[in-house]
């Protein structure tokens, strides 16, 4: 509340705000319990109050990349002196550091966190903490970020393709779409709904290396259909289900939906645009 405080006078507004943090969790015996700390998790104020809070993460390392490593001969001194560099990446309550240097930097720099964060109360998950390499991987917003080598060649590039985990809870909508309790929708409604999901879900990742992960949950998709079809009409051959549920060659189609899923969605890389990018809160001039 001090952080919101110093940014926002208006005293209506913060008294709004403290009193959602009081406000309680509604339980789902519909009995009201308090929260001493915290926001309820899948509150409407939780991600505005994360971002409010771990901006102090940013002024800290902000200031630190400004005065010691803002310029690459800064780095370069740095980086003869035997240590590290490095820069602070977040989006609300994820945040990744990526260094350049040994891996007692990326440790150090873990203890470094945890000090800034715990004047605010806030501490590491230890589980969703780790220090890995970028040949090892790791997963941030739903990507998975590794460094690999091209194939065919001897150089190596930092490719960026959605997580594992991503892609099974895209898996996972298309098996809740296509079972058997569903067997009751017209195959025309659940074309229109799994296109839908399919589209949104890789609207999200075409912007990373995707397309054989976009036809790969295709396939899968497209299984699921065949299946359900299969169920849902009795049919006892896949010849059967192609002259009466398939329009061109193998692709499903009903009462002029047909099923695009995720492969509809070109890939189109993102181009670092960094501080090009205006911010709508650039501080006004103030005479002296």
């Amino acid at each position: 509340m001090d952080r919101v405080r110093a940014r926002i006078s208006d005293k209506r507004l913060c008294a709004l705000v403290k009193a959602f943090l009081k406000a309680g969790i509604l339980t789902e015996l519909g009995d009201r319990e308090e929260s001493l700390t915290g926001t309820p998790q899948g509150g409407i104020l939780s991600p505005l109050l994360a971002n409010i809070a771990l901006s102090a993460l940013d002024e800290h390392f902000t200031q630190q990349w400004n005065t010691e490593m803002g310029s690459p001969a800064q780095r370069a001194k740095r980086k003869r002196n035997g240590m590290g560099n490095w820069r602070l990446i977040r989006y609300a309550d994820d945040f990744v550091l990526l260094v350049t240097g040994d891996r007692h930097h990326a440790e150090a720099l873990r203890e470094e966190v945890a000090a800034v964060l715990a004047p605010l109360g806030l501490r590491l998950a230890p589980e969703k903490t780790a220090v890995v390499h970028i040949d090892e991987g790791f997963d941030f917003l739903g990507f998975h970020i590794r460094r690999m080598r091209k194939r065919g060649t001897s150089k190596h590039y930092v490719y960026t393709t959605p997580s594992r985990k991503s892609v099974q809870k895209a898996r996972d909508r298309v098996r809740t779409r296509t079972c058997r309790s569903t067997l009751n929708t017209d195959l025309d409604l659940l074309l229109t709904s799994l296109n839908r999901s399919l589209r949104g879900w890789a609207i999200y990742f075409r912007h990373g290396v995707s397309k054989a992960t976009f036809n790969a949950v295709d396939s899968h998709a497209w299984l699921r259909l065949a299946s359900w079809i299969r169920r849902k009409h009795r049919l006892t051959s896949r010849k059967q289900l192609r002259r009466r549920f398939c329009d061109q060659g193998w692709r499903i189609a009903q009462n002029g939906v047909v099923f695009t899923g995720a492969s509809s969605v070109a890939v189109t890389r993102y181009r670092y645009r960094g501080a090009n990018i205006p911010t709508p809160w650039t501080p006004a001039a103030t005479s002296g």
